[in-house]
């Protein structure tokens, strides 16, 4: 039996790349019957990315999302930096399948600016590659951080530890983000801004001078395995870890 939701976002799924949990998100899709999906950005990798490869796995994540289009759901496809050729095409609607660069939406009397984030960060001002170089450093990161934990695993020994400088400075920046993401909702008039990019599931309170605004992040399926639902007025954060199918 599926569960309804009437709206569920999902950010930072990367297919097409080995850190994608798609199996886990197909089993996710497959429970739930929402009247909208939003896919907030890095949905697909480039192929330059991923050297053309394109796990069977992956595509059924796609044939999903079309087939939930197909059966009256709303899929709403928000662009991101990697997506140079189809935010040429913003704006673009065929059936129930929407591509925008950003969403303004308004529910139960409240306002939402949901984006993926990505012209938020601060390197945004900089050249258009930057952001590229970043994800692809992120991707690093990731097959490091896989083969030491296999390895620590293994030999039940931490011979990597955790530097507390670059932690700190992680942290800062994702918190600046989130600090500019409901900074320039507030300025919109929003009380609610969605984001992506950070790959970090979240849900907080932020008030700026008269206004305060909710911020929601949908988290990632490289990391986290996390999405943002909507029912009966209220969200919140689906942990497929913390879920026995």
């Amino acid at each position: 039996m599926k569960r309804e939701v009437d709206m569920v976002i999902l950010s930072d799924v990367h297919l097409g790349t080995y850190h994608c949990h798609a199996r886990e998100l197909q089993q996710y899709l497959k429970s739930i019957k929402p009247k909208t999906l939003v896919l907030n950005g890095d949905f697909i990798d480039s192929p330059e990315r991923n050297e053309g490869t394109f796990p069977k796995a992956h595509m059924k994540i796609i044939k999903r999302v079309l087939k939930m289009s197909a059966k009256g759901t709303k899929v709403y496809y928000i662009t991101e930096n990697q997506d140079d050729q189809l935010r040429r095409q913003s704006d673009f609607s065929k059936g129930h399948i929407h591509l925008r660069d950003q969403l303004l939406l308004q529910l139960h009397g409240k306002k939402y600016w949901i984006s993926h984030g990505d012209h938020i960060g601060l390197m945004a001002p900089y050249a258009p590659i930057l952001p590229r170089l970043g994800d692809k450093g992120y991707h690093y990161l990731l097959s490091l951080s896989r083969t030491y934990h296999q390895l620590r695993q293994r030999f039940c020994s931490s011979f990597a530890p955790n530097n507390p400088k670059r932690i700190s400075k992680s942290v800062q920046a994702v918190d600046q983000f989130e600090h500019l993401a409901t900074q320039f909702a507030a300025d919109k008039g929003c009380d609610f801004v969605i984001c992506g990019h950070t790959h970090k599931p979240n849900m907080r309170l932020v008030k700026h001078k008269q206004r305060t605004v909710t911020y929601l992040n949908a988290g990632d399926w490289v990391e986290h395995l996390t999405a943002l639902e909507y029912n009966w007025g209220e969200w919140r954060l689906f942990s497929y870890k913390e879920v026995a199918f």
